[in-house]
């Protein structure tokens, strides 16, 4: 009866996302009247109802219940506790499940929370979110029902993807499903906003922190998953530009280039159409990345559906979803009024520069994308487009916005002079112009162009995001401003590994045998021993590697393994890697070769950790943002008053 009660919790939760979305979307020409007061109840009613559905899920995973067929699908009664449980999302069912769950969790938040919004624009804003979820609810219910039953019940699940049981993808998807939502929350804001004709710096205030909650769990979560394929997938890469990688780097840029735009018109009350424009667009790669992944149209390990109608009902849902918002978005623009004019040299202009940018960049990872697929559909043909186009049409634009992100900030609001702009950026200068001295002496002509011009771009960004500390009182700086310097700062140290790697990295393919001796950089890697192990549902073939660097005796023990899993039959490698500080060696074993050895794979990658270090900087420093948004907002006034009444308590108290 458990599915049973789950399946009716969503049966339930998706009416009232349709009552949610009537009411919001024809009532909040009356927003005191009885119809728009049913929006806020009914969302958070809806968020307990697909909670307590998705909660269900989870339930007949951990019992491995193989009377439902997603469980007999995607589970096993040996696999462990953690893999039963992120098994939930491991799959096309629960991870839309999780993906709507979410969705209406933020929708309750926004209706129990916002506080800043015209009540007619926070009643419309509801109904355009619940007719966003709407789409999902039909999506599961008709399409891809995860309480679906097995019936005979199964004796044995076929377990879940080997690639996935990593604690690393346990939590790297569902951070971003957090961050596509919130993009879908924000979204539901502009659509509020420009039915109400209400785009205004208030709108922007209230969308800004979920446009920061989304962008820093979308950072998260590609940080996390470029180190998961990094050591899972036992190539050595970082990113490989794969069509899934993708489909989370477009909403990512598009959420950037948002999240200064509203930045702007939350506190300048400019670029009032720049920010509708890219909230619809970065909802529109939201959905195209949840097609492209869930559609069954790429091969993937990220790719759970093969099912045609399931990739036509999410087509279906693309279409009118970003149709409709670009319908309503060039009918109401002309309503929304200009904000405040600014001068050319201004912050706001390099805002719009680096949104331009940022655009440019997304149109290349577009094309890129789906060209191929496109392509494939019109003329049978299969195309590939890989690192070589990325890397080198996304250089120079990319060298630039990150050069541009430096001078910035040190550029004042709506007017500026060209000799104090002069003054300020001078020390990013000369810093950037050291840089590229140091660097033409000493690797000049010895790496490439791109690495290098990235080590010296790297370097004065660095400096140049330092800058707006000057002359401050670090004490009474704002967090957000904190929150704007380790960000920029973590781009250039993600800069800086990536052209380290780049330029510096050394590969190996080498057959070993026992006893043999192999050279890499300044490292020795001894092979002492081979041997079998066996894990909870996989056994492997383990290599002991002694590893001494330079003239140390120190000897440092690293085991590779290459892996059998039984249930279902797949072969993984299970890198094994050194973190130092300047780098990483990383070790692979491969087939045995027949004559007594084994292939083996060694990489020596100096610097290559600073690429997620600078990922992370980059997530905190959106985190530190959004808290002291929200402190200044509003948060300030409640600890002041939380304070004043524990005083009045406490002398009431003496008193007495």
């Amino acid at each position: 009866m458990l599915a049973e009660f789950g399946l009716a919790a969503l049966w339930l939760a998706a009416a009232l996302a349709a009552l949610q979305m009537y009411a919001g979307l024809f009532g909040w020409r009356q927003p005191d009247g009885p119809v728009a007061a049913l929006v806020r109840p009914v969302a958070v009613m809806q968020a307990v109802l697909v909670s307590g559905a998705f909660l269900t899920l989870i339930a007949l995973f951990m019992r491995t219940d193989l009377s439902v067929r997603l469980v007999v699908m995607n589970s096993h009664a040996a696999k462990p506790w953690l893999y039963k449980f992120a098994g939930t999302w491991g799959n096309h069912e629960g991870s839309m499940l999780l993906w709507v769950t979410v969705l209406a969790v933020a929708g309750a938040m926004v209706a129990l929370l916002e506080k800043r919004l015209e009540p007619k624009t926070l009643v419309a804003t509801l109904g355009a979110q619940a007719l966003i979820g709407l789409g999902f609810y039909a999506f599961l219910l008709i399409a891809s029902n995860p309480f679906a039953r097995q019936l005979p019940a199964a004796s044995e699940g076929q377990g879940l993807n080997p690639l996935l049981q990593d604690p690393g993808l346990a939590f790297h998807p569902p951070t971003l499903y957090f961050g596509y939502v919130g993009i879908s929350i924000a979204f539901a804001f502009a659509v509020g906003a420009l039915i109400t004709r209400d785009v205004g710096p208030a709108f922007a205030r209230a969308m800004r922190p979920w446009v920061l909650i989304s962008w820093v769990f979308l950072t998260v979560g590609i940080v996390a998953g470029s180190y998961w394929a990094y050591y899972e997938l036992g190539w050595g890469g970082w990113w490989f530009w794969d069509p899934v990688e993708n489909a989370s780097l477009m909403p990512w840029l598009a959420a950037t280039a948002l999240l200064h735009s509203v930045t702007v018109l939350a506190t300048r009350d400019g670029l009032r159409a720049w920010t509708v424009m890219l909230a619809v667009v970065a909802f529109s790669m939201s959905m195209v990345g949840t097609f492209l992944v869930r559609s069954g149209i790429l091969t993937s390990v990220h790719s759970f559906a093969v099912d045609p109608q399931r990739g036509s009902f999410l087509l279906m849902l693309l279409a009118i979803y970003i149709g409709g918002a670009l319908a309503l978005f060039g009918l109401r623009i002309g309503t929304v009024r200009e904000g405040n004019q600014f001068d050319p040299l201004s912050r706001e202009a390099g805002l719009v520069i680096n949104n331009l940018l940022l655009s440019v960049l997304l149109a290349i990872v577009f094309i890129g994308t789906l060209y191929p697929l496109a392509a494939e559909v019109m003329t049978g043909d299969k195309l590939s487009i890989g690192p070589p186009y990325f890397n080198s049409v996304s250089a120079a634009p990319a060298l630039i916005l990150v050069v541009l992100m430096g001078v910035g900030p040190l550029v004042r609001w709506r007017r500026d002079e060209p000799g104090a702009v002069a003054r300020r950026v001078l020390v990013p200068a000369l810093a950037l112009l050291l840089a590229a001295v140091i660097a033409v002496v000493i690797w000049g002509g010895k790496i490439g162009i791109l690495p290098l011009l990235g080590l010296i771009v790297a370097g004065g960004t660095a400096v140049a995001s330092l800058a707006p500390l000057a002359k401050r009182s670090l004490r009474r700086t704002p967090l957000f401003t904190w929150g704007m310097v380790i960000a920029h700062l973590g781009v250039a140290v993600s800069l800086a590994g990536m052209a380290a790697d780049s330029a510096f990295m050394q590969e190996r393919l080498i057959a070993m045998k026992i006893g043999d001796v192999a050279e890499i950089g300044d490292f020795h890697v001894r092979f002492h021993d081979v041997r079998p192990v066996a894990g909870p549902n996989w056994t492997a073939v383990e290599a002991e590697l002694q590893v001494t660097r330079g003239s140390s005796h120190i000897v440092r023990v690293m085991v590779p393994e290459s892996r059998q899993f039984w249930s279902p039959m797949t072969e993984t490698s299970e890198a094994a890697i050194a973190t130092l500080w300047d780098g990483q060696l990383y070790t692979v074993i491969g087939k045995a070769d027949g004559a007594g050895g084994w292939q083996m794979r060694l990489w020596w990658k100096p610097f290559v950790t600073l690429i997620w270090l600078g990922g992370l900087m980059i997530a905190l420093g959106g985190l530190l943002a959004l808290i002291g948004r929200l402190w200044r907002e509003g948060g300030a006034e409640v600890w002041k008053n939380w304070r004043a009444g524990r005083g009045r308590v406490a002398a009431s108290g003496a008193a007495r």
